[in-house]
């Protein structure tokens, strides 16, 4: 194990190094989606901290927290993949396009991006289909419609496939996609 050299910092000099400026946050990349996301998430979070609160403190816990907290967990998966879908942050293979010549990678990655937007609109027709055949049902615990997280899973595949057919829109104004050409995608992030 290598020596490690502490150089000794006195209380003023630690007290003067928090008088730099704080850096400014930048919430311009959000889309109103993610802030129905982290709504969501709240909402999930309150029922799960209620769930342990009431479980483990009152020994008396609230049977509703765990299906609200599960339906909301529903809801940011869904809505919150339309981020991934507009920031092209989805798992994705790349090192194939190192290795093929430009145009064939340009044109494959053309490819990638249409089918993309034929697997949302099938995703969306499908959900469509699901709401209408159960759309009587109930919840379990809470007297409310389970068509509301059906809803919600629908709203997010339309969102995605809207905000697919944006990135496809860009990637054809650019001339390159995130499949191409990952560097580019890794300097928003800096």
């Amino acid at each position: 194990m290598p020596h490690e050299v502490h150089t000794p910092v006195t209380p003023e000099e630690l007290a003067h190094s928090f008088e730099d400026a704080a850096p400014t946050a930048d919430i311009s990349n959000y889309a109103v989606e993610d802030w129905v996301t982290l709504a969501i998430f709240w909402i999930m979070t309150g029922c799960v901290f209620l769930q342990f609160f009431t479980r483990y403190v009152l020994n008396n816990s609230y049977a509703w927290t765990e299906e609200i907290a599960t339906n909301c967990l529903i809801g940011v998966v869904f809505l919150g993949s339309v981020m991934c879908v507009r920031l092209s942050r989805h798992i994705q293979v790349d090192v194939l396009y190192h290795y093929l010549p430009m145009r064939v990678a340009r044109v494959l990655a053309i490819c990638v991006d249409i089918v993309r937007i034929g697997f949302f609109v099938y995703a969306c027709w499908l959900m469509w289909r699901y709401v209408a055949i159960v759309a009587d049902e109930r919840m379990v615990t809470v007297d409310l419609p389970r068509n509301i997280v059906f809803y919600s899973v629908l709203a997010g595949f339309v969102l995605m496939l809207g905000r697919s057919i944006q990135v496809f829109i860009a990637n054809q104004r650019r001339g390159y996609s995130v499949l191409e050409r990952p560097e580019e995608f890794q300097k928003v992030e800096d």
